[in-house]
């Protein structure tokens, strides 16, 4: 029988690939403050993070308190206040839903730095509900399709949240572990990285369970921040790599994150 000689180019080529790499980290984190601030037209309490840049890999980010937030369109300022409970969320004082027509501006006062950013919203879009199928091994079931990965006209953020608190046999369980959320992306581009992005840890629940399927429209900037972000984490550790590098934002210098207005739309089942 004919050897497959062809394949061990192929090979010695993987192989040559493989060396080890030393992360130097340094001592002292940036002196950055972290903005994770997503404005939607959901009527409701909007809410922006601030965080302090990390020096290490594991580390829980350290809140930034005592800072003045402000969102305001071309009609109105809103002064968000400080959540008591949670350090570095800061809390509009009342309902409120971001509109398609508007511009915001998001402006952070910490101690004699201020930052800035400004951010408007694309249309929302009805979709098709997801797919799930059933593990012969274990009778759970896994999401199977939630949307195409890509989307030149319509980027968006897909959030699934899957609730089997509620399911017999599941009641007296802590409710917290009977409880996921998943993130999904449609982006304007194909990466090598995405495609060979290293496997993830599937989520398995019950006939019974309700899911939420959640989707944000991404304006063109705020997809750009997401690709760049799963290329540095989500998609990173792949065949094919990406060298490192800094992530864009649309914040004004001394400050990382991004600032984004999206309109959600959103359908629920249940599994059968």
């Amino acid at each position: 029988m004919k050897r497959p000689t062809h394949i061990i180019p192929i090979l010695l080529l993987l192989a040559g690939c493989v060396k080890q790499a030393d992360w130097p980290m340094p001592e002292q984190p940036p002196d950055l403050v972290v903005v994770d601030a997503t404005l939607t037209n959901e009527q409701k309490i909007q809410q922006v993070r601030i965080t302090h840049a990390m020096a290490g890999l594991n580390e829980l980010p350290q809140p930034v308190t005592g800072a003045i937030v402000v969102v305001s369109d071309i009609d109105t300022s809103r002064t968000l206040v400080a959540d008591t409970l949670r350090p570095g969320y800061y809390l509009t004082d009342s309902l409120f839903a971001a509109g398609l027509d508007n511009t915001y501006t998001l402006q952070i006062i910490v101690g004699e730095k201020s930052y800035s950013a400004q951010a408007s919203m694309v249309p929302g879009k009805v979709f098709n509900e997801l797919t799930y199928k059933k593990d012969p091994e274990t009778g759970l079931f896994t999401i199977d399709w939630v949307a195409s990965a890509f989307s030149n006209d319509f980027p968006a953020m897909w959030e699934v949240l899957a609730d089997w608190s509620s399911v017999p046999g599941y009641e007296t369980q802590d409710p917290d572990s009977c409880r996921a959320r998943l993130l999904f992306y449609t982006l304007p581009t194909i990466d090598v990285s995405e495609i060979f992005a290293p496997i993830v840890e599937q989520v398995f629940f019950p006939g019974g369970t309700i899911l939420t399927e959640r989707r944000y429209s991404l304006a063109p900037g705020h997809a750009g921040f997401l690709r760049e972000l799963l290329l540095e984490t989500n998609w990173q550790g792949s065949m094919f790599p990406t060298a490192n590098a800094n992530v864009m934002t649309n914040l004004s210098p001394g400050a990382t994150g991004y600032f984004g207005v999206c309109a959600v739309t959103e359908l629920s089942l249940v599994v059968k």
